[in-house]
């Protein structure tokens, strides 16, 4: 794990873990820009953060083009994922809470989760590899294994395959899944869809339904075999 020091603020973590999933999503540097709009803070602040994770050793910097992790930032980035989706699983599993809260409660958590909580929650749960949303979750090596999905919005009509994974971003798509009864592990076909970020309809058992084109985006599906 990554040593703990006083200069690990809770605002470091989240840049760091920002950062991740902005560079998980594109092979060029982290702007500034994409930062700020990420993290909903002001491009100035973010500039400020970044020359102090400059001068910890968590990111380079490319000049006019933005930045990445160094080894020692990615590391922080897992540790801190790793922390967020276990309490997301205790949350859910343990205490009952529904899948559209444990993000936020977990975001708080995250900073102040010990090591040994954290190998303890681990153990309790019997060593998930997966968050109540789907998102794998770092092993205790820090190594995060991204299984290969598609989103719902991508799919062609006839496509068909597992619903395995849902952004947690905004709790109302979520609230939604749940109210419909759609959830992780159905099986669907995409029916239909209609274009210009219309909606795709999707058969899951003997129903089908509509899902609008920001949420077809958000969930992602591993398709069967002979279809990849």
């Amino acid at each position: 794990m990554v040593a703990k020091d006083s200069l690990r603020s809770p605002a470091v973590e989240d840049y760091a873990k920002a950062i991740f999933s902005l560079q998980s999503h594109s092979a060029e540097p982290v702007s500034t820009n994409a930062l700020a709009e990420r993290l909903e803070i002001t491009p100035g602040s973010v500039s400020a953060m970044l020359k102090k994770l400059d001068e910890l050793g968590l990111i380079t910097h490319e000049p006019y083009r933005g930045v990445r992790l160094t080894a020692s930032g990615r590391r922080l980035a897992l540790e801190v994922i790793r922390h967020h989706r276990l309490l997301e699983r205790f949350l859910a599993d343990s205490l009952g809470m529904s899948w559209d809260r444990v993000h936020d409660e977990a975001e708080i958590l995250e900073h102040v989760l010990s090591e040994d909580v954290e190998r303890l929650i681990a153990s309790k749960l019997g060593n998930p590899t997966v968050d109540p949303h789907g998102d794998p979750i770092p092993g205790a090596d820090l190594e995060l294994d991204e299984p290969s999905t598609r989103s719902l919005e991508s799919l062609p009509a006839g496509a068909r395959g597992v619903l395995v994974r849902v952004s947690d971003s905004d709790p109302e798509m979520l609230r939604y899944l749940a109210e419909q009864g759609i959830a992780l592990g159905d099986r669907l076909q995409v029916a239909d869809r209609q274009p210009f970020d219309g909606p795709v309809f999707v058969r899951v058992g003997e129903r089908e339904y509509p899902i609008g084109g920001r949420l077809a985006r958000a969930m992602r599906i591993e398709l069967e075999e002979g279809q990849r």
